[in-house]
């Protein structure tokens, strides 16, 4: 599986401790540092059967500053891909993908359903 965070946000931290804690393998990426594709990003969009909008960090300073609350409804899927590409902060985070599943943001409860965890 793939967990791909951003190291200072403590819910990533919250939810990678969680994994831990149940043993769960993945590997790690860093958002900021290396940025979800556009070929990902729809991927894991399609994957994850959520609104694209769902993909948006709507509580951060990129998203706030960039005021996307008004200009996402009127742009294309293609565009939203590329502007999610274009800065891994744009991302709401945690990213948990697995081969058959991909959850947006962490909720223990959504995590462990998709695991098979009780």
């Amino acid at each position: 599986m793939l967990f791909v965070c951003y190291p200072n946000c403590t819910t990533c931290q919250k939810a990678r401790k969680w994994l831990e804690a149940k043993g769960i393998a993945f590997a790690e990426r860093h958002i900021k540092e290396d940025n979800p594709s556009v070929e990902e990003l729809k991927a894991w969009h399609i994957k994850s059967g959520l609104p694209l909008k769902r993909f948006f960090n709507t509580s951060g300073m990129q998203y706030r500053g960039l005021r996307l609350k008004d200009k996402i409804p009127t742009m294309s899927e293609d565009e939203q891909l590329s502007l999610l590409a274009s800065d891994g902060m744009l991302v709401k985070r945690p990213l948990l993908v697995g081969d058959d599943f991909v959850l947006v943001g962490f909720k223990e409860a959504d995590w462990a359903a998709a695991l098979g965890i009780d």
